[in-house]
């Protein structure tokens, strides 16, 4: 049970110490300093954490994290250069748990808890990339005051009771290995809207043509989804947003085809596994939405009800997307224009 114990006190603070290391430090010496809380004899390696020095550095940067952590994109260049930081502190913090038990529990547990930090820390950064592409400062402010109390809940469950802590924590290691995909599909997204951002403003106005081709890891795709031979009309290359039965966050391309004017074809790789589907335009409308990191293309219905879709490109392809929305209304519009003709004659 002691053995147990020590499990759950090291992978606890490693995990608080992967949202904050700074503050893990901080508080804990604080209250080990201060004489808040009473050590265990097992724990007494952690009375160096009391020292007046660590307190006192681990504080000043504490301060320097809490200023950072409120702010859009400073808050996700500081979690970059704490990618490396966090887990090893993290390791250090379960190391120092342990004392001086056999080396090849250490080393065992001092990868688990590298691991444990390094996890916390994705979680983290992959809130905060997802929190950036919205220009309001208001929810980095939220989620650092509440990442801090979840640290300082945290440091108090760890200390009363550790092996509640521990099954907490091994359900939040479950339920990011079961999201992990998204997860990290999402931070893959927002990193590479976030560098094309950064090449170039948006530029409006300009004449530009849609490709007809489609990428190689693509083509094989839509041939296989293509069982009448249709021929494409443009692809654009884009990720896909929030949709009806398609996973957010795939690189893909959108297809039109010439053969059929009112539908679209979403084309991607979900993993090394093929991802195709087919959107009817029936009844739906398209519309261009400028966001803060990229240019939403939105496809609807026309009275509010039914599927909605959205393609995400990079902010400076505004006039590439709104070259989309006047295909696509175009294509709308034809068949329309032609029934309506028919009728008169």
């Amino acid at each position: 049970m002691e053995k147990l114990d020590l499990l759950a006190v090291a992978l606890g603070l490693a995990a608080l110490a992967g949202i904050n290391l700074y503050l893990t430090v901080f508080v804990t010496g604080l209250a080990i300093h201060f004489h808040w809380i009473t050590l265990a004899p097992q724990y007494q390696s952690l009375e160096v954490l009391g020292n007046p020095w660590i307190i006192t550095i681990a504080g000043i940067l504490y301060f320097l994290e809490f200023f950072a952590d409120k702010i859009p994109w400073v808050d996700s260049i500081w979690d970059a250069v704490h990618t490396v930081i966090r887990p090893i502190g993290g390791a250090l913090l379960a190391i120092q748990v342990l004392g001086h038990p056999s080396p090849a529990f250490t080393v065992i547990v001092g990868l688990l808890a590298g691991g444990t930090s390094l996890v916390a820390h994705t979680v983290k950064a992959a809130t905060r990339l997802a929190s950036n592409t919205s220009p309001e400062p208001f929810s980095n402010i939220g989620l650092s005051l509440g990442e801090d109390a979840a640290v300082l809940g945290g440091l108090a469950l760890v200390h009363f009771n550790p092996v509640l802590a521990l099954v907490i924590f091994l359900i939040g290691m479950a339920a990011f290995f079961y999201f992990a995909p998204k997860i990290l599909r999402a931070m893959k997204a927002k990193i590479w809207l976030a560098w094309k951002k950064l090449n170039g403003p948006a530029e409006r106005g300009l004449s530009v043509e849609l490709p007809v081709t489609l990428p190689t890891r693509l083509a094989s795709v839509f041939a296989h989804e293509n069982v009448l031979g249709e021929t494409i009309a443009w692809a654009a290359p884009c990720i896909s947003g929030r949709g009806h039965r398609i996973p957010a966050n795939l690189f893909g391309a959108l297809i039109a085809t010439n053969e059929e004017p009112r539908r679209l074809i979403f084309v991607a790789r979900k993993g090394r596994r093929p991802f195709a589907r087919t959107i009817d335009m029936e009844d739906l409308v398209v519309g261009r939405e400028p966001r803060f990191l990229f240019e939403n293309l939105i496809v609807s219905p026309a009275g509010g009800q039914g599927p909605k879709y959205s393609f995400i490109f990079p902010r400076q392809d505004a006039a590439f997307v709104d070259q989309i929305v006047h295909q696509l209304r175009e294509r709308l519009r034809e068949p329309a224009l032609q029934e309506q003709g028919a009728a008169i004659s």
